[in-house]
């Protein structure tokens, strides 16, 4: 199995893109540029598909994104002041896994 490594100094936003991600597969694992980009795709479809259909995406070792229904609760337009509904809607939410956590703290 390959170790994908990389910097944040390395990418060129702040954020890190599907296209980097293709970018990195195709320059450390060898995947052309096409396959690289169908992957990222392929993955990211996949866990769209999952989270719409209901199911939750468990990634062993980064975390658990979630599907959860939010109540309808009382809004307020903030420029006029004026009461608006806003109505019942599902959201997903996102839980970092312990090892990301013990990650990111260093």
């Amino acid at each position: 199995m390959h170790r994908v490594e990389f910097t944040v100094e390395s990418l060129e936003t702040p954020a890190l893109t599907k296209a980097q991600l293709a970018d990195l597969l195709f320059d450390q694992i060898g995947l052309n540029k096409r396959e690289s980009k169908d992957m990222v795709d392929a993955f990211f479809d996949l866990i769209a598909r999952s989270l719409v259909d209901g199911e939750d995406v468990k990634l062993s070792g980064f975390g658990n994104f979630q599907i959860r229904t939010k109540a309808p609760r009382p809004g307020r337009n903030p420029r006029t002041g004026e009461a608006i509904p806003i109505g019942e809607r599902r959201v997903v939410t996102f839980h970092a896994s312990s090892k990301l956590k013990e990650q990111i703290q260093g």
